[in-house]
């Protein structure tokens, strides 16, 4: 945790001194990054830095503790500071603690989020859909903006996968724990005789990336164009404004073609493909910070589960804090906060005794 702590200090202390330059004050998005990055490094350095004072006054007062030559009464007194300043030491620590903890780069991050049918047919394409529709709903309530970048339907208003961007403040942060297989199980529509079906679908939830975190080789990509699909419009199936690309060295593709604008279909794609392979760079170098996405969606199969809905029962139970809530409708409208706060405490709490060991 030092070694760290010094980083952060070392970071401060840089970002200080660029913000006394001329030319970032005549540069209005440097100075708003740099002030930004600023405010989040203070906070920690302010806490770091009274630890080190309460150490310093604890070594002063212990060391007039220790000498036999000094007057009583200021041994007397050193005697009596030394509980308050260890209670002191204890504070600052903790709280520094926490604010390692909860501070991640990428939380305060848009989201690209990828819903796709998994195991069950129409009917998982069908639980897809509403899946998707409850974070959407959820992310309204929140304060943030979606914006559908592909899709590919099924029958009776089902999805066989969907790709979002999630835009907001803090958006990673609320959206990172729902990376998984989601297991349904009901009666489907198309069951005449009313027995309980169990279907799935995958999750893959990844912080925004830009430029800045990964470089893309122009002679790495495949580009084709093609026509949009969807409910109509005057530019669907007659311009070339839809977008895939294609990531020759890991074979990654992404297409994009919500917007009537080539450009903007190009410029949403690069941002979901840079997005893709910064999680993967990620994973690679850090499987416990950040699981790859092979990890988060699993094959789509009914075993691989981090929740699950019954809707006989109305009941939502995530299995990996053992959580279950008998108010499945609710939940089902965006209001899924019971299972996100045991889950960011659970998170938390695994990241501190990392940090501990």
């Amino acid at each position: 945790m030092l070694d760290r702590l010094e980083a952060l200090d070392a970071k401060f202390q840089e970002v200080e001194a660029q913000l006394q330059e001329p030319a970032i004050a005549s540069d209005p998005k440097k100075l708003r990054e740099l002030s930004k990055l600023r405010s989040e490094l203070e906070p920690v350095v302010v806490a770091w830095a009274q630890q080190r004072i309460f150490m310093k006054q604890l070594e002063e007062a212990a060391g007039l503790l220790a000498d036999k030559s000094m007057d009583p009464e200021l041994r007397e007194m050193a005697a009596a500071e030394l509980p308050d300043l260890k209670r002191s030491i204890e504070v600052c620590e903790a709280e520094i603690k926490r604010l390692l903890v909860t501070k991640d780069p990428k939380d305060a991050r848009n989201v690209i989020l990828e819903v796709r049918a998994g195991t069950g047919g129409e009917e998982a394409a069908l639980f897809a859909a509403e899946i998707f529709r409850m974070y959407v709903r959820f992310a309204e309530r929140r304060g943030f903006k979606v914006s559908v970048l592909d899709q590919s339907e099924a029958g009776m208003g089902g999805l066989k996968e969907v790709v979002a961007e999630i835009q907001g403040e803090g958006a990673y942060s609320v959206f990172r724990f729902e990376s998984g297989v989601h297991r349904v199980q009901r009666v489907p529509k198309t069951e005449a005789q009313g027995r309980i079906h169990t279907s799935a679908c995958t999750v893959a939830v990844m912080p925004e990336a830009d430029e800045v975190d990964i470089q893309i080789n122009p002679n790495d990509l495949r580009i084709d164009t093609f026509c949009s699909g969807g409910k109509g419009g005057q530019s669907v199936n007659t311009t070339y404004s839809a977008v895939r690309l294609t990531h020759l060295p890991t074979n990654t593709v992404v297409q994009c073609q919500d917007e009537r604008s080539q450009i903007k279909n190009m410029a949403r794609a690069m941002t979901v493909l840079r997005s893709r392979l910064l999680e993967k760079a990620q994973s690679e170098a850090d499987a416990i910070e950040s699981a790859m996405r092979k990890a988060q969606v699993g094959s789509g199969d009914r075993s691989e589960k981090i929740r699950t809905y019954n809707f006989p029962q109305n009941r939502v139970t995530d299995h990996r804090v053992n959580v279950t809530i008998h108010q499945l409708d609710r939940f089902m409208e965006g209001e899924i906060e019971a299972v996100l706060e045991p889950l960011r405490s659970a998170y938390e709490a695994e990241r501190l005794q990392n940090l501990q060991g």
